[in-house]
C-alpha cells in the first residue's frame, strides 16, 4: 500500500515542480534550461514538498521514546493529534449549541445512538417544563486527550478533557432568567468520550458520553 502512496506523491510532486518552474521561467520561454541537482538536494526538496502536500502525514517515529498515551494514539490509523484536537473543539462547540437549542437533527450526526436518546429525553423534559437554555462558549482554556481505550480490536475510544469559559442561562416560559448570570463567565471542566472504528476508511468520530469534573 505504501508503494502506491509514494507513486501518487511522486506524480503530484512532478506536477507541482513543473508548475513552479513554469511560473518562474514562463510557459513560452525559449531560454528554459535543464536544472541538475544532487541526490541529497532532490531528497530534501522531495521531503519538503511531500510535507507541504500532506502536512498530516505521519513520519516514522521511535514509539519507545513516546509517552504511553502517544504510543497508543500512534496505533490509530491516519490519526493526527493536532487535527483531532481542533476537530474535537469544533464538535464541542457545535454539540453544546445544538443541545442548548434542542437541535436534534444536528446532534444525530455527531453523537452515537445511546447518547442521542439521553439528549432527546432532556430536551423533551425542558420543553414540557417551558424551560429554555442559552449557552455562550467564550473560548477554550485547555483541551487534552486523557486516555485511549481499544475495544474489541475494531473500535477506539478517546477520553478528552475540555476546560472552557462559558456563559450559561436557564429561562422560564416567560423568558425570565431562573438560573445563571449573563454577566458571569464560568470556567467549566467537561470530560467527553469520542468513539471511532479502527477501519482506516472511517474518519468520523462520534461522541458517546459526557460528564462534568
Amino acid at each position: 500500500m505504501s508503494e502506491y502512496i509514494d507513486i501518487i506523491f511522486l506524480l503530484v510532486l512532478v506536477i507541482v515542480i513543473f508548475s513552479r518552474l513554469k511560473n518562474v521561467l514562463g510557459s513560452g520561454s525559449e531560454d528554459t534550461k535543464v536544472i541538475m541537482i544532487s541526490k541529497d538536494q532532490f531528497e530534501k526538496v522531495y521531503k519538503e514538498l511531500k510535507r507541504e502536500i500532506n502536512p498530516n502525514a505521519n513520519e516514522s517515529v521511535d514509539l519507545d521514546k513516546l509517552p504511553p498515551i502517544d504510543r497508543d494514539l500512534a496505533k490509530i490509523p491516519n490519526f493526527n493529534k493536532s487535527v483531532f484536537i481542533n476537530g474535537a473543539q469544533k464538535a464541542f462547540e457545535i454539540i453544546l449549541a445544538a443541545f442548548s437549542k434542542g437541535d436534534e437533527a444536528t446532534l444525530s450526526k455527531l453523537v452515537n445512538k445511546e447518547l442521542l436518546k439521553k439528549f432527546k429525553s432532556v430536551i423533551k423534559d425542558r420543553k414540557e417544563q417551558g424551560i429554555t437554555t442559552e449557552t455562550d462558549l467564550i473560548g477554550f482554556v485547555e483541551t487534552e486527550v486523557e486516555s485511549v481505550k481499544f475495544i474489541d480490536e475494531d473500535k477506539v475510544n478517546l477520553v478528552v478533557k475540555f476546560v472552557s469559559e462559558q456563559v450559561n442561562l436557564l429561562k422560564n416560559a416567560d423568558g425570565e432568567i431562573i438560573e445563571g448570570d449573563e454577566n458571569y463567565v464560568q470556567k467549566i471542566s467537561d470530560v467527553w468520550t469520542f468513539e471511532k472504528s479502527l477501519n482506516p476508511q472511517v474518519n468520523n468520530w462520534l461522541l458517546c458520553s459526557t460528564k462534568k469534573c
